[in-house]
């Protein structure tokens, strides 16, 4: 063999060598797949999930524009991003005028907005919303019911009942939604027995399990997660951490939390994702936008159809003076999300990007 052909020989060998290795250095980057590969070279199908925080549609502070469509506006093209949008609906939709505030009351708030006010829940983009909340029975018993049946006439499922378990599918996976609070009318999350029989009965009945829950202590001091038990008011709210980590230990792949109307951080707890809490997403002039209520956010999550993480998106939001959020150029809410998980969580808290991806 001539040392000419040696040599070509040896640049074919490299030549070939650069045509497997360069795709791997150098990846196309382009939109994530609906279905994404596994090492074993088949795809796996991936759902994404959306959770918003606190939303009230209307209370005696007054009613919103356009039957509450002037809340959602600037937020609605994100909402309608993902393959199942959830929220926190704080307060009843209903014909009834009661209160369970007295008329000289101070320090209680209703919530309280025409049924017809559901219907700026689904062009928003929201497809279940929980119950499980402080203000659920706002106008009684009667004014819950009404709220379930303006939500259904819209196609807006709910969950937060005691019991109460929800099953949707999406991608030809099932599912489920389950709803917590220390209140009798949902499932009480101070009763970790009662936590682990409802998150397994969901387990047994889906592919993934969303736990939601009205969870914490209120306030612009409450933006961290304490070791222990919390109290707003003199009101036993539970151990928002053990009751977070008896879900997922249950069997939960994804907890999602409200009620402290602050920013909270992030938590990874056996590779599962908790958001403690998002803010208030949207209300009318009924919730404080000084200081970090203003801040807001909208998760989006993408899970496999075994529950592992896929990456995700924390939207920096803020609201205006009437409680009507925008999506937040500068970043501050997933900056301070990001502090607060490295401050509460250590390395197991969420660090997002610069972006708010993860």
């Amino acid at each position: 063999m001539s040392r000419w052909s040696a040599f070509g020989g040896v640049l074919a060998v490299w030549a070939a060598l650069l045509v497997v290795l360069l795709p791997s250095l150098f990846p196309r980057r382009g939109p994530e797949p609906a279905e994404a590969s596994t090492a074993s070279g088949a795809h796996e199908r991936v759902v994404s999930i959306s959770w918003a925080g606190d939303i009230t549609l209307g209370s005696s502070f007054g009613l919103p524009p356009e039957q509450g469509r002037s809340l959602f506006t600037h937020v609605r093209r994100r909402l309608r991003t993902s393959e199942l949008t959830l929220g926190n609906l704080e307060g009843a939709l209903s014909e009834s005028a009661g209160s369970k505030c007295a008329a000289a009351s101070e320090g209680c708030f209703s919530f309280h907005a025409p049924p017809q006010n559901a219907a700026s829940l689904r062009w928003a983009g929201f497809d279940l919303m929980n119950l499980a909340n402080n203000h659920a029975f706002d106008a009684g018993a009667g004014g819950q019911q009404q709220t379930v049946e303006a939500l259904r006439r819209q196609r807006v499922r709910h969950v937060g009942w005691p019991g109460q378990i929800n099953v949707v599918r999406r991608r030809g996976l099932r599912i489920a939604t389950v709803g917590f609070a220390p209140y009798p009318w949902s499932t009480d999350l101070r009763d970790l027995a009662a936590v682990r029989a409802l998150v397994a009965r969901a387990r047994a009945r889906a592919d993934l399990v969303v736990v939601m829950a009205h969870l914490g202590a209120e306030g612009d001091d409450q933006t961290h997660v304490p070791e222990g038990r919390e109290y707003h008011m003199g009101e036993d709210r539970g151990d928002t951490r053990a009751f977070a980590h008896t879900a997922i230990d249950a069997g939960a792949d994804l907890v999602l939390g409200s009620g402290p109307h602050v920013l909270r951080g992030i938590e990874f707890h056996g590779g599962k994702l908790i958001a403690y809490s998002l803010g208030n997403l949207a209300g009318w002039h009924n919730f404080s936008t000084s200081g970090v209520y203003a801040l807001s956010g909208l998760l989006t999550v993408r899970l496999s159809a075994e529950g592992h993480l896929r990456g995700g998106r924390f939207t920096s939001l803020r609201l205006d003076a009437a409680g009507v959020p925008s999506p937040d150029p500068t970043g501050e809410a997933s900056a301070l999300v990001s502090q607060l998980g490295h401050e509460d969580f250590g390395f197991t808290g969420l660090r997002l990007r610069r972006d708010g991806s993860f």
